[in-house]
């Protein structure tokens, strides 16, 4: 290290450098730091390097008129990915562009006819339960059924007339059920599976609730329903390309052949829209066949170049965590050290001079500290509009209050020394006291809050985003990509940034932990 560091500064800067996980910590985040300030030589959808007409041009550093490259007289903005494609690019080797590592901004919006998915439709084919009704009187016989022939084959002549307890051996406890509503009384819904256990056919007897009427029933309804496996549905695939599905046989040569019509026509129309769910009769049974494509719709999951997926904009979110990082970062350390300015100047003239300067400053500190700052948040952003400097502003006013105290306290500790008194012997001004001889000897605090304040600017920041107090769109923000997937099953918007905001906030408490232990006297600290 450098002679002109003191000793003890020289001391506390090894301590920290041995606690490797927080010397390694600060490395990588200022090297992540470092990278976000040029964040448009890593992501971005302007080419870094293009080379057109034997000419070099660098649209990430310069702009140029799309004239330049087109030659259609107009000023404007370029697309060079649209540029890219032209023949003038494509169809020749001389003209050409480089393009960062991750070819999309911030604020691009990706065109969802550019976004590679599976060109073909799953079909579905569910079969659906055979559900029937019965009447039946006081002695169990069948007076009304509605399409229950299945249910009591083999059957010696018409449902109507049969007994039904010859047919399903119920339980007693169903039967109980049944006389409570030939008598009339109240009772529950009843539900029963016949034959118990797993068989190949299994019927539900249901009976609906029941409340007392004027007069007793003649009959009781009983709801009979097929109990249906699990693995009785088929997938097959449609391709435009084969035009036909990929069956397999089996249920689709069973269908007839208009049937047959009738579902590759839905197919066919599923490839351009939504179409709606197909249920067909077959041999007495009913089947629900569904139609199934995925399509692009922001946000979109995961897919090709875009690794961490798009938001509901159809924006790259890998770039917009990526700018977001320099987001949150320059909104920390602006905050962090107006805060801990303005805080060390009151905190300094507080406890130096003591008395009715330091009383009134106390008491007119927590008057301040006692206005609620979101509310003073909202009626500013409601009438000047929401910034990132507004923001600032707001809330660097409260952010002061905490450091001051511990300035005060410090200022107030060291008033007294011996080396503060020499100098006002010597008559030296007051700011030269406070300033190049007390600060030096009370950085302690500030040195030790700095990591934790930038985690909570950083905390905070996204929990407004998160809210829609924060950033006005479309600024690039981890808490406005958490407020997307909020009451929506999109995990990359939960999970991605989230993982970027604990990973950063992780990062800066383990320097602070660094700091604070570089700073401890006490290499080993025992209670006893």
């Amino acid at each position: 290290m450098p002679d002109w560091i003191d000793p003890i500064t020289r001391k506390r800067l090894q301590r920290f450098r041995d606690y490797r996980r927080a010397y390694y910590s600060l490395l990588i985040i200022v090297l992540l730091y470092l990278t976000s300030l040029v964040a448009e030589l890593f992501c971005n959808d302007r080419p870094l390097y293009l080379h057109y007409e034997g000419k070099s041009y660098f649209p990430v550093l310069f702009f140029y008129p799309e004239d330049t490259f087109t030659g259609n007289g107009l000023l404007t903005r370029p697309d060079y990915k649209t540029i890219n494609a032209s023949p003038a690019f494509a169809g020749n080797d001389d003209n050409f562009m480089v393009f960062p590592l991750v070819p999309f901004g911030p604020q691009e919006i990706i065109q969802a006819s550019s976004i590679p998915v599976d060109d073909q439709v799953e079909v579905l084919v569910q079969r659906e339960p055979r559900v029937a009704s019965v009447n039946i009187d006081a002695g169990f016989v069948v007076r009304r059924q509605q399409r229950a022939e299945w249910f009591f084959t083999p059957a010696e002549g018409p449902v109507e007339g049969m007994d039904f307890l010859g047919s399903y051996d119920i339980p007693e406890a169903f039967m109980e059920a049944v006389a409570l509503r030939f008598a009339n009384q109240p009772a529950p819904a009843w539900s029963y599976s016949y034959p118990p256990g797993e068989a190949e056919k299994q019927v539900i007897l249901s009976l609906s609730p029941y409340k007392p009427r004027n007069r007793n029933p003649g009959t009781v309804r009983i709801l009979l329903r097929e109990a249906l496996q699990q693995d009785l549905g088929q997938k097959w695939i449609y391709t435009p390309e084969d035009r036909q599905l990929a069956t397999g046989g089996g249920l689709w040569d069973a269908f007839s052949g208009s049937h047959r019509d009738e579902i590759l026509a839905q197919a066919k129309a599923r490839l351009l829209a939504p179409v709606a769910t197909l249920r067909l009769e077959h041999a007495g049974v009913n089947y629900r066949i569904k139609f199934i494509k995925e399509d692009v719709r922001f946000p979109f999951r995961p897919i090709g170049p875009h690794l961490f997926g798009l938001d509901d904009s159809g924006r790259d979110v890998l770039a917009r965590i990526f700018y977001g990082l320099r987001t949150s970062l320059n909104f920390g350390l602006l905050l962090v050290i107006t805060s801990m300015v303005i805080g060390t100047i009151i905190g300094a003239i507080q406890g130096y001079y003591g008395g009715r300067i330091d009383l009134t400053g106390q008491r007119l500190t927590e008057i301040w500290e006692a206005l609620p700052f979101l509310y003073v948040l909202i009626l500013l952003g409601s009438v000047y509009g929401s910034s990132f400097i507004l923001l600032l502003v707001v809330y660097g006013l409260f952010n002061w209050i905490g450091i001051s105290y511990y300035m005060r306290a410090e200022f107030l500790r060291l008033r007294n020394q011996q080396f503060v008194e020499a100098a006002q012997c010597l008559g030296l001004p007051d700011r030269k006291i406070l300033f190049r001889h007390i600060l030096p000897n009370a950085l302690v605090p500030l040195t030790t809050f700095f990591p934790f304040s930038l985690v909570g600017a950083i905390g905070t920041l996204a929990a407004l985003d998160y809210l829609g107090f924060g950033l006005p769109p479309p600024t690039a923000s981890w808490g406005q990509l958490l407020a997307q997937a909020q009451g929506q099953a999109y995990w990359w918007l939960i999970l991605y940034p989230s993982l970027a905001l604990f990973l950063v906030i992780l990062l800066c408490v383990f320097v602070g932990e660094g700091v604070r232990n570089a700073f401890d006297p006490r290499k080993f600290t025992r209670l006893e």
